[in-house]
Order: structure tokens, then sequence, then C-alpha cells
């Protein structure tokens, strides 16, 4: 089946700074979400990328879909205290069930 690894699995941010999250595929994939989760909180959906190479932005958040479909990223500019929390990605390909990185 499928794998996702997610770079890094924690990190520590000062208020402030830029950081970035990356998500590898073991293969090509049709879509990723992204998702966030608040301590005691349930998973909230942030975006659904399609296409590949693909940008979105939302407000201080950037995600982007790679052109080869294996791998996503997350930056998020000048962190503020309401970005803490776990993110995710989840992917999908036509060939597999759908695979979550938690």
């Amino acid at each position: 089946g499928q794998q996702i690894m997610q770079i890094p699995h924690f990190q520590h941010v000062q208020e402030g700074a830029d950081f970035t999250i990356y998500c590898n595929f073991s293969t090509t994939l049709n879509n990723i979400q992204w998702y966030k989760q608040r301590p005691g909180g349930h998973p909230i959906f942030l975006i659904k990328l399609v296409k590949s190479g693909e940008v979105m932005k939302q407000k201080r958040l950037t995600f982007q879909f790679g052109e080869a479909r294996k791998n996503s990223s997350l930056h998020i500019t000048a962190t503020q205290t309401t970005d803490a929390g776990t993110y995710f990605c989840a992917g999908h390909s036509a060939s597999q069930p759908p695979a979550a990185c938690l």
C-alpha cells in the first residue's frame, strides 16, 4: 500500500518565524488534503490540491502539490500562537485506498 512520510514530525517554532512542513508519498497521488488539529479538538479540513504543481494560498498559509504528485508542502509565514496544533496530510491515488499521516 501507499505510505506517506511527514517531515518534521515535531517542531517548536518561535512566534513570527516562518515554518514549512513536507509530505512525501511512496506513490503518485490524484489529490492531497491538508488538515489541522488543535489540542483536544477534531481535525479541521484546510485544503485539497488536485493539480500537478498546484500552489494555493490561504492568508499566511501556502500549500503546494509537487510536479510529480509525490510530495506536498505547507508553508506558514509569520507564525502566530493561533497556528499551534498538529498538521497532517492525507492522499488518494486511483489504485489505492486513502492513506493518512498523523
